[in-house]
């Protein structure tokens, strides 16, 4: 089973700002190129905080950027928004994700913390690509009944040497719903864990039951798993 990795969707041309750059070139970019938000990175291009179009928004007198001067609130003196910097609207610390992450990994962590995209950084935490929910959703569009077919077919019977119907799989909106009797907690375990391996595979719900037994690790079939090409 081929795992699609971050680093195979990601785009590698960011437009990206630094701490310095002002609010009004920030609004500037993300009109220009019509996206959300801007990696801010510091000297040697690791990411120090995303500034999104909620960050700009949620500031105080964002909303008159054009309109003219706002009171600072510490001072209560008059300042242009476009005086701020990327570095006092930024949200930080970034959300990032790393090129060998999976993409269904990915895909939860940006629902998880509510963004639509993600720098993707090396082991320096430097940025080397971005990855969009646009991106992301190419693998969720798959058919539930082609997420079905493989986990049966490669998990079920390919990998785990089980029959077919020893399990019966629902598939609904890429949610797998699983139900039937095993004849270990361990198999359930790497059924499980196999199962959210399966690009397209939004989350899984077991509903599987095993006499209780000693439980095996099952971590060898998170890194490695079947091999069979999608």
């Amino acid at each position: 089973m081929k795992r699609i990795k971050v680093g195979d969707l990601m785009t590698d041309e960011v437009v990206s700002v630094v701490p310095v750059t002002s609010f009004k070139e920030v609004a500037k970019l993300l009109a220009q190129y019509n996206i959300s938000g801007l990696p801010v990175l510091d000297d040697e291009d690791r990411v120090v905080g995303v500034v999104s179009e909620s960050d700009l928004l949620n500031r105080q007198g964002a909303r008159r950027l054009v309109k003219g001067d706002v009171p600072d609130a510490a001072t209560g003196t008059a300042v242009s928004s476009a005086e701020f910097t990327a570095a006092e609207v930024m949200s930080t610390p970034a959300v990032t994700v790393r090129t060998e992450e999976t993409a269904p990994d990915a895909a939860r962590l940006m629902m998880r913390s509510g963004v639509e995209r993600l720098p993707v950084v090396d082991d320096e935490d430097r940025l080397v690509g971005i990855v969009t929910r646009r991106d992301l959703l190419r693998l969720f569009l798959r058919p539930d009944a082609e997420i079905r077919r493989r986990l049966v077919e490669e998990v079920l019977v390919g990998t785990m040497g089980l029959r077919a119907d020893v399990v019966t799989v629902h598939v609904v909106d890429g949610v797998v719903t699983l139900e039937g009797q095993l004849e270990s907690q361990n198999q359930i375990t790497i059924l499980t864990c196999l199962a959210e391996q399966l690009d397209g595979v939004v989350a899984v719900m077991s509903h599987v039951s095993a006499p209780v037994d000693d439980p095996v690790p099952a971590s060898k079939w998170a890194t490695h798993g079947p091999s069979a090409e999608p």
